[in-house]
């Protein structure tokens, strides 16, 4: 049975619900400066992270929490600026097999880095809040 939550514990988690709020405000704004919303980014990553010749839109909904028709149409805008390509699946000819283009490649390292690199500013941080909700 859980322990009961002291005013400790909610200010640790306040805190680190505000730490998430503060990298995903981080995250917004550096995939805007790159020119991409932040389901984009995500997408760019979703695609980029599996193993290649296999993502497909199904797996792009499933990983951002999207109806099919939605991830369809993000594909569908991401493909009309350049940074997606479709080709068909050469185990099911139903589907399409996504992947980045180039110029995604090379804005996708470059927002990598800096998401890394705040990730590691922000580790101390996030790390003690976690001791102070003892969730290890």
């Amino acid at each position: 049975m859980a322990s009961k939550l002291t005013d400790a514990d909610y200010l640790a988690l306040a805190d680190f619900r505000y730490s998430v709020r503060q990298f995903l405000a981080f995250s917004e704004g550096e995939a805007a400066q790159c020119g991409l919303t932040p389901q984009q980014h995500q997408a760019l990553l979703v695609i980029r992270a599996a193993p290649p010749g296999t993502t497909t839109i199904g797996h792009v909904a499933e990983r951002l929490i999207l109806k099919p028709h939605s991830a369809t149409g993000l594909v569908n805008r991401m493909e009309g600026l350049g940074l997606v390509r479709r080709e068909p699946s050469p185990r099911d000819k139903r589907q399409a097999v996504l992947s980045l283009t180039p110029g995604a490649l090379q804005i996708l390292e470059t927002l990598s880095a800096t998401h890394r690199e705040e990730i590691r500013r922000l580790l101390p941080a996030v790390t003690r809040l976690l001791e102070l909700l003892d969730v290890s």
